[in-house]
């Protein structure tokens, strides 16, 4: 695993640092984070690309039963991985000491650091982004028919899907600029 992760810091340019044991599964994308940071980096890529195809897919091609089957499986992906990552996060790995070498972190004013900063305005991303889309799927599946088709639920959907896919990208992106700040500036 380390000569991957050595391979993949070589290859986007980053130097390649001393091995440190770091509690938790260290990470596979070569910097400090652990497995599953990674894994919700890449995923939060996947999840952008299904989304957006998901979005096309009702609006010019009016799949309505594909647009919820592909929702339906991203929701519980999702759920799934954030339920892995913060047993990761509380009980195994501790995103500070991995952060510590960091110039955009310290341990003393870790909330008033740039990657403490940036993990709060993630927070205000992400947070409302689990609840917003939670509401949003449990209003279709009680106001859309089976098969999906549209209805009176429409215009509201619409609307706050929009707003829950525009709060997804929120949460990608400072999601990564935090991966960024902690695990990767050295």
């Amino acid at each position: 695993m380390e000569v991957i992760s050595r391979s993949v810091a070589l290859v986007i340019n980053q130097q390649v640092t001393e091995v440190v044991n770091y509690p938790g599964p260290d990470g596979f994308l070569g910097f400090r984070g652990s497995f599953m940071m990674d894994v919700v980096v890449v995923a939060m890529a996947l999840v952008l690309g299904v989304m957006s195809f998901s979005i096309l897919q009702v609006r010019r091609k009016r799949k309505f039963q594909f647009h919820k089957q592909l929702q339906l499986g991203l929701g519980m992906m999702l759920l799934l991985a954030i339920a892995a990552f913060e047993i990761d996060v509380q009980f195994f790995s501790t995103w500070e000491e991995r952060a510590a070498l960091s110039p955009f972190f310290d341990q003393v004013h870790q909330w008033s650091s740039p990657a403490g900063i940036s993990l709060l305005v993630h927070l205000c991303f992400a947070v409302p982004t689990v609840v917003l889309w939670t509401v949003v799927i449990i209003q279709a599946l009680r106001h859309f028919p089976s098969p999906a088709a549209p209805g009176a639920h429409s215009r509201q959907h619409r609307l706050w899907a929009w707003i829950g896919a525009l709060q997804m990208l929120g949460t990608t992106l400072t999601g990564w600029t935090f991966y960024w700040l902690a695990f990767v500036a050295s």
